[in-house]
């Protein structure tokens, strides 16, 4: 079998087969895109349907497309002219309506078209792959499985891989090699059940609240405050979820469990309550129809009241038991919290959660093999901060046990066998490896790990830290090469990183082939400790705050020019300092998913860590004249005043945060080894490093021509008088400050220049009140 993949189809163009096919241009893979023939088109107009789903892609938000310029990598046509078209395809996905019938027509229709060597599957949230296979001629049901894209495909990790009874296990490892590395999937294998994993647990859980809600007579918002971050899951709850998937496309997803798995005992949960079939007939639907649980009125978000059927505005949930949970990071000690408080929440919160805890129990061994197989799905479909039995084991595995069963809830008999053998969880340690419980008597499996994927934890577990301190750690990466971790609260910039950051280049150039600047946390940096700045600026000390500009840029002029080679590998936000440590790289191998971006403006500022100085740097050794600043001052200044963030890695490089050299991971987790192999490489290549050069500067007219725009952006109110205040300093900073012309300065001239407008935007109050708004609200404050 042909082991590439270099061109896909897509059959349905609707909302998933049209960003399918954007996902596979993400990944330079080039697709056609098939759809129906629209009644009574003429000859130009028969692909038409299929043309303007690919068109909307561009405008669709969240993007489906790194970039629109990706746009160029599908092609269109109609599934009655261009079937023999398929024969190109290395694998062709079906992606039309949830219905048995006409999916296995579809499939019918295509399979005459493939190539020898082409996959054939189809993208299902839940029907029989079996019941499709029959369709299929023998020699190509080998060739045939279920692939389930999670919606939307470019952000959504998930990727269920479901086979048929006749499915080659070369076919599978073929599809889920390309997934994981080529597309950046989280590949789990499921069974041909109903739902299959993710869609089974989650929609049990959603319908089981649902229930509680019509059968206790429970707010909406009170369910949301309770069922969302407080028991290990996104903010989106339950209702705003519903919201966000459809509660038709809920409703369906339910009806199938219900109608295809007759001996589920919880069979009945399934069946939705009154009031949610009457909204669907209605046509209040979610986001998409306008609206749903919560409608938005202007700026206003109203919410549904389940009594009067009209839509009111919230009324803020008192529950003594969640303000405990502040400042707890940790998912299990925080579902542990709240579950042992003393009140309605605390009720509640197991009323929702036990049911889900009981159903995954009986479900192993019918969905999936192992228990860590069904957690790992939950986690990557639903973003739970735990799948269930990672979280049973988190709030005690005995405990819970104990209190599932006085509740009378149902678990299966290897759960009581566990517990009877005095086991202290679904997961153990076996000879250093991480076992997962199956549903057979006494029987582990090791939990699947990704040979690619760099676990910190796992780092520290197997003592792999070389030196640490409580916001960041140098850690043995392997092959020589040295990890620099942030691990402070949202990996924030604060003294002990910057000690760390110097360290690792003291350390590296003595023991070391090279650095690699990476974490596991959420997000790789959000920035400096606003919280240090703000508490610094009110005391009007000004000393402190210049000794920390000092030490930052003194920190990252250090990792710049380190003797060996260093290498960033961002995943998430990098913001302002964040993108600063990025920019000061060598090399960035990004995960694909980087929003990179100097965000100083929000807070009232201007990156002084070097920020201002290696982008406009950057831009200026890219442009054709390098004699001639003036783009790089107008496109960098632009970036920085409109505190510009990449949409994604490739938009980063658009930006100037990445440079033509560096690179992305499509998968986010093979970043770090990736990095690694970068740094080696680089080592191997005799690699010296950069040397500091004079910079082209406009002086004093620089400074003047962004002025006479803010001027104009003031006068239409587009700015305000601070924000004005902030883009004078900038351009100063860009233009090489108080200087009577075009002429060169060196490096350290804009870095002083940073630190003296940084320092005086410290002292305006304007500024403390952005700095304190987003310290209170997360957001900026335009004043």
């Amino acid at each position: 079998m042909k082991r590439r993949i270099e061109r896909i189809a897509v059959l349905g163009s609707g909302v998933m087969g049209s960003a399918i096919a954007a996902h596979f241009a993400n990944a330079g893979v080039s697709s056609l895109v098939l759809d129906i023939v629209p009644e009574a088109a003429d000859e130009a107009d028969r692909s038409r349907i299929a043309r303007d789903s690919v068109r909307a892609l561009a405008k669709m938000k969240p993007a489906p497309l790194f970039s629109p310029s990706r746009i160029g990598l599908i092609e269109v046509g109609n599934l009655q002219d261009d079937l023999p078209r398929l024969k190109e395809a290395d694998w062709v996905i079906e992606a039309v309506k949830e219905d048995l019938q006409i999916k296995r027509a579809v499939l019918r229709s295509a399979a005459p078209h493939l190539g020898p060597e082409a996959v054939l599957s189809s993208n299902t949230s839940g029907l029989s792959l079996n019941e499709m296979a029959a369709v299929l001629p023998d020699d190509l049901r080998r060739r045939f499985l279920g692939t389930h894209f999670f919606n939307p495909p470019r952000y959504m990790k998930l990727f269920e891989i479901i086979p048929t009874r006749d499915t080659s296990g070369e076919t599978v490892e073929r599809i889920s090699r390309f997934a994981g590395e080529r597309l950046g999937k989280g590949v789990v294998p499921a069974k041909d059940t109903p739902n299959f994993i993710a869609n089974r647990i989650g929609v049990h859980s959603v319908m089981t609240t649902l229930g509680l809600v019509q059968q206790l007579g429970l707010k909406i918002e009170d369910v949301d405050a309770i069922s969302g971050p407080p028991l290990g899951r996104p903010k989106s709850a339950t209702f705003k979820l519903a919201d966000l998937v459809g509660l038709d496309t809920l409703l369906f997803v339910a009806r199938t469990v219900h109608d295809g798995a007759p001996n589920d005992e919880s069979r009945q949960t399934f069946v939705a309550p009154d009031f949610f079939v009457k909204m669907v007939e209605s046509g209040l639907l979610g986001r998409k129809s306008g609206a749903g649980f919560y409608k938005k009125v202007g700026k206003e978000i109203l919410v549904l009241d389940l009594e009067s059927s009209d839509y009111r505005k919230p009324i803020r949930p008192d529950f003594p038991e969640l303000k405990a949970l502040k400042g707890i990071d940790d998912p299990g000690k925080r579902v542990r919290t709240l579950l042992d408080g003393q009140g309605r929440a605390a009720d509640l919160a197991w009323k929702f959660l036990a049911p889900t805890l009981s159903y995954a129990a009986m479900r192993l061994g019918e969905i999936a093999d192992d228990a860590s197989t069904i957690d790992r799905a939950m986690e990557l479909g639903f973003n739970w901060d735990l799948g269930p039995f990672a979280l049973w084991d988190a709030l005690g595995f005995r405990q819970t046990t104990e209190r599932l069963r006085a509740d009378g809830l149902a678990l299966p008999g290897w759960v009581d066998e566990l517990y009877d053998r005095g086991a202290d969880g679904f997961y153990a340690e076996q000879d250093g490896i991480r076992h997962s419980s199956t549903s057979r008597s006494g029987v582990t499996v090791p939990v699947a790990r990704d040979p690619l994927a760099v676990s910190f934890p796992e780092l520290h577990r197997a003592e792999k830290e070389v030196r640490g301190n409580a916001s960041a750690s140098l850690v043995d990466l392997g092959d020589g090469v040295l990890g620099l971790e942030f691990h402070s609260k949202m990996n924030a910039i604060d003294a002990e990183i910057m000690e760390m950051i110097e360290l690792a280049v003291e350390e590296a150039e003595r023991n070391w082939e090279g650095i690699v600047v990476a974490n596991d946390g959420v997000n790789f940096c959000a920035g400096a400790n606003l919280m240090l700045l703000a508490g610094a600026a009110q005391r009007q000390d000004w000393k402190a705050i210049d000794g920390m500009v000092v030490a930052f840029q003194s920190a990252l002029n250090h990792l710049e020019r380190c003797a060996v080679p260093v290498v960033v590998a961002p995943h998430g936000m990098a913001l302002g300092g964040g993108a600063e440590v990025v920019l000061a790289g060598n090399r960035v191998r990004a995960a694909a998913e980087s929003y990179i971006g100097l965000v100083e403006v929000g807070a009232g500022l201007l990156p002084a860590g070097g920020g201002c100085l290696r982008l406009y740097r950057r831009h200026v050794r890219a442009q054709v004249d390098p004699t001639d600043p003036y783009p790089a001052l107008k496109q960098v200044f632009e970036t920085i005043g409109m505190a510009k963030v990449s949409s994604s890695a490739e938009e980063a490089r658009e930006l100037g945060f990445l440079g033509s050299a560096d690179s992305w991971s499509m998968n986010g987790d093979h970043r770090v080894s990736a990095a690694r192999a970068t740094v080696s490489a680089l080592a191997r290549s005799g690699y010296a490093p950069s040397v500091a050069a004079p910079l082209p500067v406009m002086g004093r007219g620089g400074t003047a021509l962004i002025d006479s725009a803010l001027h104009n952006m003031l006068e239409g109110r587009f700015i305000s008088e601070h924000d004005r205040k902030i883009g004078h300093e900038i351009a100063r900073v860009l233009s090489g400050g108080d200087l009577a012309g075009p002429t060169t300065v060196s490096e350290q001239h804009i870095l002083d220049l940073e630190r003296e407008s940084f320092l005086r935007l410290c002292g305006e109050p304007k500024t403390h009140a952005r700095i304190e708004a987003l310290l209170k609200t997360g957001k900026p404050l335009r004043n």
